[in-house]
């Protein structure tokens, strides 16, 4: 348990009806204690886990703000120690003059993170969690809130801790050959520990294909709207913001630079990006613009290639098709609205992987069949909605595949009859690599750093 008594606070700052300080540490309650009055001046005897209805006074009596105090006793607590909150009113002047108050009473003013890490160090949650409540904190989309609300109630850390303890009752097995190797390792054992191994492999590797989606639903879907200068870009990106974002004229060239947006499309975060027409040019400020394009592009989820339907395929267009040919890459028929001089079978003999849709900017044709193609990106059946679990955090990805690697070559040892004791480092090595993700061995440095992302107050 931590010495010291930290401050901060815990609603965001500005102008509101209400503002949240949060005190934690061994002198948290007898610091509320010292600067809450009655409204007859008498001090308060703070009950667990009861509002009390008083006044936030100075050391001189100067009544600051009229408040609820709520003391709250360890363990039972978000941080494991003895908690209290205070509610004011939201302006900045009283929550600064309050939490200055409670400074001078011996708190300190906390660091990014740290009522968190005080829950994650005394053992209220672990460190999958704690990555949790900030990504749900910080989720922009029904989707990506649903995923950080089941890590941080622990689906992900359950997982983890199961499959560490079978990987520690296989240690434990296997020391106990390394330490008797005058008895003969049966054939048995060999083939439970191959099918232990494998099975074990099989949970990190389930969990491994679903980062990927896991990445769009956290970061979103880094979508880049592409194609020779007046296909119809910028006209997309005013469809799908319902906004007129981008300026739309019949001069080609018109967009100069990437034109960035948010989106929220059935529950999926879509960054999308407008970009400048792919064609060559003398201009110098539109040559930059298509080299950003194509920095673009290059960085992409998806590309948005759209071609103009009413005229007929070009060299140009052949030329940006064989530049994203290894993109993924959404092929949308502009202009649907006039007659076709290109159709979906033209663009199947450019790539006959292409999804196509035939969309109008002027009629709304292909929109929804565009949102539903994103959406699908994300849920492509690979993932079961109901299952209940979904890798967005990169630094779990990255230490699953570390595991999942462990294990091939642990499996791989024991096939070849590699002496066991040597099997058994690739087995701690997996164990290690697990236990990183919920915390059970990471180095302190990398603790530190994980929570200082963290919002002041959390």
């Amino acid at each position: 348990m931590y010495q010291d008594t930290i401050a901060a606070l815990a609603t965001p700052p500005g102008e509101g009806g209400i503002g949240i300080l949060r005190i934690s540490g061994p002198d948290a309650i007898e610091i509320a204690g010292r600067i809450l009055i009655k409204k007859n001046g008498k001090k308060h005897e703070l009950k667990e886990r009861y509002f009390h209805y008083g006044y936030i006074a100075e050391e001189n009596g100067n009544v600051v703000d009229e408040v609820f105090v709520v003391p709250m006793h360890a363990p039972r607590t978000y941080t494991g120690e003895d908690v209290v909150e205070i509610h004011c009113h939201g302006g900045m002047v009283p929550i600064n003059r309050i939490l200055k108050l409670v400074l001078r009473c011996g708190a300190r003013l906390a660091e990014p993170g740290e009522f968190t890490k005080r829950a994650f160090l005394n053992g209220r949650i672990d460190l999958a969690q704690a990555e949790g409540v900030m990504d749900f904190i910080a989720a922009k989309t029904e989707e990506a809130a649903n995923a950080s609300f089941k890590q941080m109630q622990g689906t992900l850390s359950t997982h983890i801790r199961r499959a560490r303890t079978e990987l520690m009752g296989i240690m434990a097995h296997l020391e106990a050959v390394v330490d008797y190797p005058e008895d003969d390792i049966e054939e048995v054992f060999i083939d439970d520990l191959k099918k232990q191994l494998a099975e074990i492999r099989e949970e990190c590797r389930k969990l491994l294909e679903t980062a990927d989606q896991g990445r769009l639903i956290r970061e979103g879907i880094r979508t880049v709207i592409a194609g020779k200068p007046n296909v119809g870009k910028s006209s997309l990106l005013n469809a799908l913001l319902k906004e007129n974002r981008a300026i739309v004229t019949d001069i080609p060239g018109t967009t100069r630079d990437v034109i960035e947006e948010y989106l929220n499309i059935r529950g999926i975060m879509v960054r999308i990006m407008d970009t400048a027409g792919i064609r060559e040019t003398n201009d110098i400020v539109e040559q930059i613009g298509v080299k950003k394009t194509r920095e673009e592009i290059e960085n992409a989820d998806l590309v948005l290639l759209i071609f103009d339907a009413s005229m007929p395929v070009d060299e140009e267009d052949r030329e940006i098709m064989a530049q994203i040919k290894n993109k993924r890459v959404l092929v949308l028929l502009n202009k649907s609205d006039k007659p076709a001089a290109t159709t979906e079978a033209d663009i199947k003999h450019l790539n006959r992987d292409a999804e196509v849709i035939q969309t109008s900017m002027v009629d709304g044709t292909g929109i929804e069949e565009i949102k539903d193609f994103l959406h699908s990106l994300v849920y492509s059946g690979r993932i079961s909605r109901s299952h209940g679990l979904i890798i967005t955090n990169g630094r779990h990805k990255e230490a699953l595949i570390r595991a999942d690697q462990f294990l091939s070559d642990a499996i791989n040892a024991v096939e070849n009859g590699v002496p066991i004791d040597m099997a058994a480092i690739d087995i701690r090595s997996a164990l290690e690599a697990l236990g990183e993700i919920t915390g059970e061995n990471l180095a302190e440095d990398l603790i530190d750093r994980i929570f200082s992302e963290f919002c002041l107050g959390k």
